[in-house]
């Protein structure tokens, strides 16, 4: 099959990470819906104002009192019925329906038209580009899911006569997908696409690699490692007797909306004896947003650290999304410990990554924060007041170990090259 046309939008960083893998292993760029060459004058007008309604949304949910109502619109905005019973939830909800209008409207002709002139297939991350282009008939439509269970707005109107084919990330969504009257021959589980980078291939010698050093971190006491002794001799080998004693690294990435700033100041100043004395690092993510660096930047001043920088604290701002996600992938591969709330980085679990989930915003995050618990992968963040007192407990017991372990072993990690294999691509193994 000739190369897709892998298309996506910016709406937080969740539906770009997902593309970047993909685009960068099949050879191209990701294109965004909501810009040219794809959108037109009229139709970025529409983007942006969906766009502005999340984000304010999404970072005013986060104030006390005046938040509350703010986050009910968000949660009806992102509502997902009950799974179970098993019944029929194919019916157009409200969502589904204004996606129908705004194709109406003119949303997304210049994807359509791009497509039927040159016969691509579509590659997308994002709903709304498969909706409307299986809308207008065009053959040879992918989409992506990128959460753990999703809402009526990822299926077509009429789901059952639609062609759209879905990767689904988890059994839950694969599930969700079919109640929603997908045809179960269009739906496929793989997982999410995870960088390549962190994986190293079908065999997984990178990740493999990294987590061995982090179990090795993660488990200063060795009570895990002396429970399971066997298992990890078997998928990794030898662990690195050159970790012991390396204080762990915990990355705290912020949303896209930059919503969990007030989290850093909470937490910050019980984590100062551990920074200042070495016994702990930590890596605030501000993204690509200069007044989400800005505001890590005076917290951590605020805590009395700034000492700290470029020692046992650093800040990730890159300017340009591509930059970030090659700085951000590579700040993974030495990190220990997530704190996230449960966006698409959830999926970021499955490289071994202990997750510390912070309160989700939507109803979507709420069941991504589901599946990582359930999966023994995922923990619920405690008082961030006392984060550096509950981290230490759980590090001292194993419990941050034991999540990695089970991130790894039972969350999908072959999304990328699963995907991939659709479009004729395989991909080695790294030596």
């Amino acid at each position: 099959m000739a190369t897709p046309l892998v298309v996506a939008i910016e709406m937080g960083y969740g539906h770009l990470r997902a593309a970047e893998p993909l685009a960068r292993l099949l050879g191209t760029q990701v294109l965004h819906a909501d810009r040219p060459p794809l959108a037109d004058a009229d139709e970025q007008r529409l983007w942006g104002e969906a766009r502005r309604f999340y984000e304010l949304g999404s970072r005013l949910s986060q104030v006390p009192i005046v938040g509350a109502p703010l986050r009910q619109a968000l949660d009806a905005l992102t509502y997902i019925p009950h799974l179970h019973p098993y019944r029929d939830l194919s019916g157009p909800t409200a969502s589904a329906r204004a996606v129908e209008r705004f194709a109406k409207r003119g949303l997304g002709h210049g994807l359509a038209d791009r497509l039927r002139a040159s016969g691509e297939a579509l590659l997308t991350t994002f709903f709304t580009p498969a909706v409307i282009a299986d809308r207008h008939g065009c053959d040879h439509v992918y989409c992506v899911v990128t959460d753990a269970d999703i809402n009526r707005v990822w299926a077509p109107f009429d789901a059952r006569a639609s062609r759209v084919r879905y990767f689904a990330p988890s059994v839950r969504a694969e599930r969700r997908l079919r109640s929603y009257g997908v045809p179960e021959a269009h739906i496929r589980y793989t997982g999410f696409p995870l960088p390549h980078e962190l994986l190293g291939g079908p065999g997984l010698p990178v990740l493999k690699r990294n987590l061995a050093g982090r179990l090795v971190r993660l488990d200063p006491s060795k009570v895990f490692r002396g429970h399971y002794r066997d298992e990890l001799g078997h998928f990794l080998g030898a662990l690195p007797a050159g970790e012991e004693g390396r204080p762990p690294l915990v990355t705290f990435a912020i949303g896209g909306a930059g919503a969990q700033v007030g989290l850093v100041r909470q937490f910050l100043p019980g984590f100062r004896p551990l920074l200042a004395g070495g016994k702990i690092r930590l890596a605030l993510v501000a993204g690509v947003r200069p007044e989400v660096n800005a505001a890590l930047s005076q917290a951590v001043a605020e805590a009395g650290l700034t000492s700290c920088l470029g020692d046992t604290i650093e800040i990730l701002h890159v300017g340009d999304m591509p930059g970030y996600f090659e700085r951000f992938n590579a700040l993974l591969a030495r990190t220990d410990i997530l704190w996230t709330k449960p966006s698409e980085l959830t999926f970021f679990g499955a490289l071994g990554l202990p997750l510390v989930l912070a309160t989700p915003m939507g109803v979507h995050e709420r069941y991504n924060r589901r599946w990582a618990r359930e999966a023994g992968a995922g923990l619920k963040q405690r008082d961030a007041r006392h984060a550096a007192e509950w981290l230490l407990d759980w590090l001292a017991d194993g419990t941050l170990a034991g999540a990695a372990w089970n991130g790894f072993m039972r969350l999908p990690k072959f999304g990328l090259y699963q995907i991939l294999e659709t479009f004729g691509v395989q991909v080695p193994d790294e030596t």
